[in-house]
């Protein structure tokens, strides 16, 4: 059968943006130098953005920015670095860096288009910059609100036991009051390098079993990559211990401030990594969106019917202005 991905073109330009802090962010720019300016929010946080993501857009009709946020992906210093100090990686400063892409390439307006944490990130930044927001296509939807963590790292719990056990496990004699993110958090931070990888690999391990509805899915081949998973696993606990410092609700609270942007939401029915009720939420409180419910789909984007209804979003918004 054939793919209905665009082709995977090479990027016609890219580099590195000095934003302050140390930080140094990779970027680059595919398809249409004319096109439709959209761009990439990857999730994670920490995942840095993958070469299929340049593949949902039509490269004719769009000029698609992707970049590594802070600290991951090709992006400087990178997080597998126990000495670098992520305390200047905050969604705030994120939202401030994706205003420098903005800039730094003279974009009026542009489509947001993210997933999983990028979907957080997405509404975050718009909520904060709607005028310069044409529209917003958003996956596998979260809010990282605090229900949200705790059912990732808990809730989900009785649905993969035996995963959960050895979850667990890996920080047995580390529990702090029964908070595995901070538990993790410490071993990842921990000066022996033995003990960091062996939370970076449990970390993902539990991770990968939500992701998809395929228990035979096999995760992507950079989460075998002991450096992507340190970096990655420390970025997401970094975030998570601090509620991605944002309010609680405060991304639905503000939806009102989306009013105007047209919105389409897609998410797998059978995701267990950000259940429908989240999406939902959003889309009721945001009524210029679409939610599109893809019933035999989980978190992964490469779940059935996920890859066709997120092409046929951007290809709805390709030409409007």
């Amino acid at each position: 059968m054939q793919s209905i991905l665009y082709p995977e073109i090479e990027p016609y330009d890219n580099g590195m943006l000095n934003v302050g802090d140390g930080n140094l962010i990779y970027w680059e720019v595919c398809g249409n130098p004319l096109g439709k300016p959209a761009v990439v929010l990857h999730g994670g946080p920490g995942s840095g953005f993958s070469t299929r993501m340049r593949c949902y857009f039509d490269p004719n009709a769009y000029r698609v920015i992707l970049f590594d946020q802070r600290n991951c992906g090709r992006s400087t210093p990178n997080a597998s670095d126990i000495t670098t100090d992520l305390a200047a990686n905050t969604t705030q400063q994120l939202i401030a860096d994706i205003e420098q892409l903005r800039q730094h390439f003279n974009i009026e307006r542009w489509l947001l288009f993210g997933g999983s944490w990028g979907s957080t990130l997405a509404l975050a930044y718009a909520e904060q910059h709607p005028q310069y927001v044409s529209e917003i296509i958003l996956f596998g939807v979260t809010m990282t609100r605090k229900l949200e963590i705790d059912w990732l790292y808990g809730g989900v719990a009785p649905l993969f036991p035996e995963q959960w056990e050895l979850f667990q496990l890996g920080v047995a004699e580390h529990e702090r009051n029964g908070d595995l993110v901070e538990a993790y958090y410490h071993l990842l931070n921990d000066p022996d390098a033995a003990v960091r990888a062996k939370a970076a690999k449990d970390w993902h391990d539990w991770e990968a079993a939500l992701m998809s509805i395929d228990v035979d899915a096999k995760p992507s081949g950079r989460w075998l990559e002991p450096t992507f998973r340190l970096a990655r696993a420390r970025i997401i606990t970094h975030y998570f211990r601090n509620n991605a410092w944002l309010e609680d609700q405060q991304l639905l609270r503000n939806a009102a401030s989306l009013v105007g942007i047209p919105g389409i939401l897609i998410q797998g029915r059978l995701d267990l990594g950000s259940p429908l009720v989240t999406a939902w939420e959003l889309s009721r409180a945001w009524p210029d969106s679409e939610l599109i419910i893809v019933k035999g789909a989980g978190h992964s984007p490469n779940d059935p019917g996920m890859s066709e209804a997120m092409i046929a979003a951007t290809n709805r918004f390709s030409q409007a202005s």
